[in-house]
């Protein structure tokens, strides 16, 4: 019975997760939005505001960590406006006359858009390349990448899920996720954080987008890590953990209601 259970499970949220992804390729206006504006975000420091700052090394190898989280943070906003469509529009009903799990309707999400980010990841890498960033990171390394940035997308995309729940219309939705997405601007992302008034300074030393760049670029380039990597850890194990629990919570009462 458990076994058929758990069975059933996985291929509810697989099916799901199916959804997902033929939404990604039937409507890729979000997927060429998760792309196209890190992108644009990338040229416009390296080749306009590059040649004014000073970080100690070519400022494309430096900004490249930076857009890659701003890349992950936009595309997994997309899913609390998904979440909030679904749970307003009639779908999460129609899914109760179904013989499918409704809390599927959440791992599909996510599923989705950690597939999304994957792919807006991988392109953003390859036109930094193009552009002139050096990565020196070996296969262990670029492992270290990989489990980071994982960690990083499914904390982001559990905690959107959760603020899709929350909302009650798309615009509420698209408003709630603007904090998560300014955040990489006030920290190591984009310039020194010595380079920033003191009472700034303190605040961008000590959130959590911080320490994740610090490690990602220590990682790509071999700088210092330090206690980084499990300051990461744990700011966005910690986050998933809450996130999924408190959604959970969250969907349990909308099935009750």
């Amino acid at each position: 019975m458990r076994n058929s259970k758990l069975y059933w499970n996985v291929s509810d949220g697989w099916t799901m997760s199916r959804r997902s992804l033929k939404h990604i390729f039937r409507e890729p206006e979000s997927l060429l939005m998760a792309i196209g504006l890190p992108i644009a975000i990338m040229v416009m420091f390296v080749y306009v505001f590059g040649g004014a700052i000073q970080t100690g090394t070519d400022y494309v190898n430096y900004v490249v960590p930076g857009v890659i989280i701003t890349c992950v943070g936009f595309g997994s906003s997309l899913i609390a406006i998904s979440v909030t469509q679904d749970m307003t529009g009639g779908l999460f009903e129609r899914l109760r006359s179904m013989p499918l799990l409704p809390s599927s309707l959440m791992v599909g999400h996510v599923i989705g858009g950690f597939v999304r980010n994957a792919i807006a990841t991988t392109v953003i890498f390859l036109v930094a390349i193009l552009i002139g960033f050096q990565p020196n990171a070996g296969l262990l390394e670029w492992l270290g990448v990989i489990g980071v940035l994982s960690l990083f997308m499914f904390s982001l995309n559990w905690l959107f899920v959760t603020i899709g729940l929350i909302t009650k219309s798309v615009e509420t939705a698209n408003a709630a996720t603007f904090p998560m997405l300014f955040l990489p601007y006030i920290s190591s992302a984009f310039v020194p954080t010595e380079t920033m008034p003191s009472w700034l300074h303190a605040f961008a030393e000590n959130q959590p987008m911080t320490p994740l760049i610090e490690t990602l670029r220590g990682l790509l380039l071999g700088t210092p890590i330090g206690n980084n990597a499990w300051l990461t850890i744990a700011w966005f194990g910690g986050l998933l953990i809450v996130s999924f629990v408190i959604a959970t919570i969250l969907f349990k009462r909308r099935k009750r209601e």
